[in-house]
């Protein structure tokens, strides 16, 4: 599924215009980067949890040529879903 087709499932699920579903999505997007972009934790009951998380530095290999790669240390998002998802 894709964003269009989240949308639409969305406004007809709540009975709403595309426009406005679209609306409503685009802002809970906004609000989770901006979340997680301040360090915050976001759970979503029935979902799961989103969260930021260090990785370290560490020494991948090239593909092509097997030669030792040094990859920098960064933030990733991580998603822990809800133990039962129905």
């Amino acid at each position: 599924m894709n964003k269009a087709q989240f949308v639409e499932a969305i406004a007809l699920d709540a009975n709403i215009s595309k426009v406005e579903a679209r609306r409503a999505v685009d802002a809970m997007i906004r609000i989770t980067v901006q979340a997680l972009r301040e360090g915050e934790r976001l759970t979503l009951t029935g979902l799961g949890t989103f969260s930021i998380q260090q990785r370290s530095e560490r020494v991948g290999r090239n593909p092509r040529t097997g030669a030792a790669v040094k990859i920098p240390p960064r933030k990733v998002i991580k998603f822990h879903p809800t133990a039962e998802v129905e």
